[in-house]
């Protein structure tokens, strides 16, 4: 017997589905992503931690649930809001159906819902919070998003941090389909040698990073992100690594003291968080976007050579470049609304993107980012 549900939103406006995973009442802030696949990794992305995610694909569990595809070890997502549900997967890797999944993890989803009038709605209004229920009537629903609190402020590092730290040696091989123009003899291409050790703070740090870090030649040690900096400069790394992870950069500020105290100690290279983060030690601002950019399909130029990626991001807030010290170069735009997509340092070797290169999900125009900061190791071991 099917369910109802309700999505309402804090200005009033309110969607009504029917419930699959999980039920019960959550709330957070809502968001929409545009991929077209990749909604196992959205919902094991811990940077949607606090959030509601709403995919704008109109038909969702296709190729059901594998624990390959993972990018951390369950879901963060607060509720999961789709068109059409996909019952039954066709897909020969899968292990179980996404509302088993998400039942399983205590998560919410709630189908039949009109996505495209929801993301047109976000778009013209902004993010905002909500609430999914199949309790609450539409008033009590509207009242518990206005008195849920706000993603600007939230500090949700600390909760999906590794609590200890740990040397990655999970399988990073690059799994490959064989066939008949396939080099390789098996399923998978070997890893190259290790070159060179560095330190990752896990902010909400994706497996697939992990993964592209070491298909790329590193040793990582993963840290928490409480870690301070003579903690990290004291196991002579050759690198640092600054993650992906969710909530507001702004609110970080004991982060931000440790990075600093990094900056021109050792070659650092970060990744969306890890670049806001970047931005705030390099004495920089960061704002909350309207509505943000998550989806596979953002295109970005890149200013020193003009070329134009189409990338994979996940983001609520943004670089202020007119907060940015002069030493600081935007290397990166959006195409879409101008804002920071990457930046280096001028004089130290260090340099962050907004966006994912590692592809998990999204396109792999920016995979070489992994090689350019080994170059920019080896380079810096040589002066």
């Amino acid at each position: 017997m099917p369910i109802n549900a309700i999505l309402a939103l804090e200005d009033g406006r309110c969607f009504e589905g029917t419930a699959f995973g999980a039920t019960g009442t959550t709330t957070g802030e809502i968001c929409f992503n545009t991929s077209m696949t990749g909604y196992q990794e959205v919902i094991t992305d811990p940077s949607y931690r606090g959030q509601i995610v709403s995919m704008t694909y109109p038909q969702i569990g296709n190729y059901g649930i594998n624990h390959e595809d993972a990018e951390s070890k369950g879901p963060h997502i607060r509720a999961f809001v789709i068109g059409e549900l996909c019952e039954v997967p066709s897909n020969w890797r899968a292990t179980q159906p996404l509302s088993a999944y998400l039942a399983e993890h205590h998560i919410l989803g709630i189908e039949g819902i009109d996505t495209r009038a929801l993301t047109k709605h976000l778009r013209s209004r902004g993010a905002m919070r909500a609430c999914v229920t199949m309790e609450l009537d539409a008033d009590a629903a509207i009242a518990a998003a206005k008195a849920s609190p706000s993603m600007e402020g939230m500090d949700y590092v600390k909760e999906v941090s590794t609590p200890k730290s740990y040397l990655w040696s999970d399988e990073s091989r690059e799994w490959i389909l064989p066939n008949a123009s396939t080099a390789q003899p098996g399923p998978y291409q070997e890893l190259p040698p290790v070159r060179h050790r560095i330190v990752a703070y896990d902010f909400g740090l994706k497996f697939n990073i992990l993964r592209r870090l070491r298909q790329a030649g590193f040793e990582v040690e993963v840290v928490n992100s409480c870690t301070t900096a003579a903690e990290v400069l004291a196991k002579k790394p050759d690198g640092l690594f600054l993650s992906n992870g969710p909530g507001d950069p702004a609110a970080l500020g004991y982060i931000h003291e440790e990075i600093r105290a990094m900056i021109g100690k050792l070659p650092i290279f970060g990744i969306c968080l890890g670049n806001q983060i970047l931005a705030h030690a390099f004495g920089g601002n960061t704002f909350k976007l309207k509505f943000g950019h998550r989806g596979g399909n953002q295109p970005v130029k890149d200013l020193r050579s003009g070329r134009i990626s189409i990338t994979s991001q996940n983001h609520g807030f943004a670089v202020d470049p007119d907060s940015l010290p002069p030493e600081i170069e935007v290397t990166h735009i959006n195409l879409n609304d101008g804002t920071v997509e990457g930046m280096r340092h001028k004089t130290h070797p260090v340099f962050s993107v907004q966006y994912h290169p590692e592809a998990a999900p999204g396109p792999n125009d920016a995979s070489y980012f992994f090689k350019e900061f080994a170059d920019l190791i080896s380079k810096t071991k040589e002066i």
